[in-house]
């Protein structure tokens, strides 16, 4: 009697492996289902949509749920987003912490008739900005350090009045020279949503633009914050604030003379 049992219980186990388990009206459940959102959370999306496609900038997370109703998950809003508009003309980017449209990359060419030329910089300009987005915080005789060679102070003021550098604060170091850093402006206009998305030293080899045989102690150094100061850093006084105000003045007259 007993190994009858077992067999039997054998028997229906083997029907259960072969044949999937059904509910209380036969039917098999379903697999791979997708969840539609509530009601509430398509009108939630469609907010979201609204807030980014009118805004003129890069918005924060932060100035998003301000505009949102109460309890609206807007982090797992913005993933389902990310998700929809990937691969389509427009993808949503994060800038500098921010999100924002953004024409999808392999469509760039349909907008080059409309693009504006800009002046390039010069070698120096751009020498100066790398060295200031690697090496950041740094002071005006670091950079001289690294280059080499003395920079003018024209070459800074530029990279000022573009607004892709900014004066941080003060090295407390004799004669409190300022410290540079680069701006939320400079990570827009490459495409970088944080500081630590500078291409590294495998990335620069394999774009061509180091030497392949480099010493072996050649290292790309690890940018700093973007934001807080340092603790060899502190705040710059007002005066220099307004002196660079003043700077950015000289540099448009100077272009309308021009």
């Amino acid at each position: 009697m007993q190994n009858q049992l077992s067999k039997t219980a054998h028997a229906f186990d083997m029907n259960n492996d072969a044949e999937p388990q059904k509910d209380l009206q036969g039917v098999a459940p379903l697999e791979n289902v997708t969840v539609l959102p509530t009601a509430e959370e398509a009108q939630h999306l469609r907010m979201l949509e609204a807030l980014l496609f009118a805004a003129a900038e890069p918005i924060s997370v932060a100035s998003l749920s301000e505009r949102m109703p109460n309890g609206a998950d807007v982090d797992g809003l913005m993933a389902v987003l990310v998700e929809t508009y990937s691969g389509r003309g427009v993808t949503l980017m994060q800038i500098a912490g921010s999100w924002t449209f953004r024409t999808a990359d392999d469509l760039s060419f349909l907008m080059r008739k409309d693009a504006v030329e800009e002046k390039r910089l010069s070698r120096a300009a751009l020498e100066t900005l790398s060295i200031i987005a690697y090496h950041q915080p740094v002071t005006r005789a670091e950079i001289e350090e690294v280059r080499g060679v003395s920079i003018s102070k024209g070459t800074l003021d530029i990279l000022l009045d573009i607004g892709w550098i900014r004066m941080r604060g003060r090295r407390r170091t004799p004669g409190r020279p300022v410290t540079y850093g680069v701006t939320d402006d400079f990570l827009g206009h490459f495409g970088l949503n944080e500081l630590a998305d500078l291409p590294g030293l495998e990335d620069l080899k394999a774009a061509g633009l180091l030497d392949s045989n480099l010493p072996p102690d050649f290292e790309i150094p690890m940018p700093g914050t973007n934001e807080e100061l340092d603790v060899d850093e502190e705040a710059l006084d007002e005066e220099l604030l307004d002196q660079d105000d003043d700077i950015e003045d000289e540099l448009e007259m100077n272009l309308e003379e021009d």
